[in-house]
């Protein structure tokens, strides 16, 4: 008997330590700690609901999110991150990851892994956001360029949408109308220039990617016919020149037929003319050489980021993994809906099939799998000083020297020259 109790209370011993062992090894640790998110462009009643329940759920968590000015943005934050007072979570551009990549953190794999990332993520996001270290941040939404109809002028001359450039230009001319004076009342479409067609970095962009030009590179002569075809609707065609107003006005003014951008300027579009009909098409192609070529469509879009410099990296991370699920964005996108025509598209493909009859988004969403992007963008409010302010300024002085009558071998050898000047600033290439 004396011998069985030592043995009794050491089994017992062992029971608990082996009860502590197994309950520290399952137990997880909830998150806990404050971060804040500077956001760009949702309002916190957007977003509030969303970190309501993330609170609810995870009491020892506080997200306070500050919509931020678009005025001067890319340089106030890349101020606070440089003096670490920065936010623990950040919006940026997708082509502004060379400009803070010193600043993110890597998804870290108890978030999401590379491959989990290239799965539930549209291929143009991993590309775009995948740095020496990992992927740099997730995105909460998706735009890119899509043809928008003037469904009441086609209606009127029987037409439908084309599926080509040249079906476009030939369309263009033909939808064209001009007083006796020569003065376009009525524009086919804006292309060819500059000061008045919105969103024309990211269209001249487009059209070289199709064409197979190397953007980092931009000479020879897949660059010279993109670049040319650009400026034929202003330098030759006469469906567009620089006496008309701005291609959002003219398009809200019920007075151009064709119109490229991103689905947000649908919101600028409807204030200015709440009762235009309209939808959109998949972006134009150049025609295949063969039934198997890929579409080539033009992404741009924002990002949600966690500096690496943050107290609480990790609750930042399982905060934007909650907010990017499934669940999460389709309340941001109901939320989103309350206030203006539609929310963001959304950026995972197994929501595709969610918008893919949506007239304005479905058209966007179907071409998102063939999406590239690349640092010719607008709106994008990166300063004097940024890596899109700067490219742009090259291709801008190319536009116009063309429609001055010069030849576009001419002109981009210089562009070359001071894109590969930025993209090395930036460490982009050697």
């Amino acid at each position: 008997m004396k011998v069985l109790i030592p043995i009794i209370l050491v089994l017992a011993l062992l029971g608990v330590v082996f009860f502590v062992f197994i309950r520290g090894k399952t137990s997880t640790k909830s998150p806990s700690g404050e971060i804040v998110w500077w956001g760009l462009w949702e309002d916190e009643s957007t977003i509030s609901p969303l970190i309501a329940e993330y609170e609810a759920k995870n009491p020892k968590v506080k997200v306070k999110y500050i919509e931020q000015s678009k005025q001067d943005y890319r340089e106030r934050l890349t101020n606070a991150l440089a003096k670490g007072t920065g936010p623990d979570i950040f919006t940026f551009h997708n082509s502004w990851v060379p400009m803070f990549k010193n600043y993110l953190d890597p998804i870290p794999a108890t978030i999401m892994t590379p491959s989990e990332f290239s799965q539930v993520f549209y291929p143009v996001m991993a590309r775009d956001l995948t740095g020496g270290t990992g992927i740099l941040g997730i995105p909460l939404g998706y735009d890119a360029l899509a043809l928008f109809i003037n469904t009441d002028i086609f209606a009127s001359y029987g037409k439908v949408p084309p599926a080509t450039w040249d079906d476009l230009r030939s369309l263009a001319i033909e939808l064209t109308k001009k007083d006796d004076q020569g003065v376009i009342i009525q524009s086919g479409v804006a292309l060819g220039r500059v000061e008045n067609v919105d969103n024309w970095q990211e269209i001249l962009a487009l059209m070289m990617l199709q064409n197979g030009a190397d953007l980092t590179n931009p000479t020879g002569r897949l660059a010279e016919d993109a670049l040319t075809f650009f400026t034929l609707f202003s330098a030759s065609d006469g469906v567009w020149d620089a006496s008309l107003p701005a291609s959002t006005a003219m398009f809200a003014g019920g007075k151009l037929a064709m119109y490229i951008a991103p689905s947000w300027r649908v919101f600028e579009i409807t204030q200015l003319n709440p009762t235009l009909n309209f939808r959109t098409v998949p972006i134009p192609q150049l025609a295949k050489a063969s039934p198997n070529q890929k579409d080539v469509a033009y992404a741009t879009y924002w990002v949600q980021g966690v500096s690496n410099k943050g107290k609480n990296k990790v609750v930042a991370w399982e905060f934007l993994k909650f907010i990017s699920s499934r669940d999460s964005l389709s309340k941001l996108y109901a939320n989103a809906s309350r206030q203006r025509r539609f929310g963001e598209a959304y950026p995972r493909t197994d929501m595709a099939s969610l918008l893919s009859d949506h007239p304005i988004l479905g058209s966007i969403i179907s071409q998102a799998p063939n999406a590239r992007s690349w640092y010719l963008q607008s709106r994008t409010f990166d300063g004097p000083t940024g890596i899109n302010s700067l490219i742009n300024k090259y291709f801008e002085d190319a536009v116009n020297a063309v429609n001055a009558r010069n030849a576009a071998a001419k002109v981009l050898p210089t562009v070359a020259q001071g894109v590969s000047q930025v993209l090395k600033q930036y460490g982009i290439i050697r």
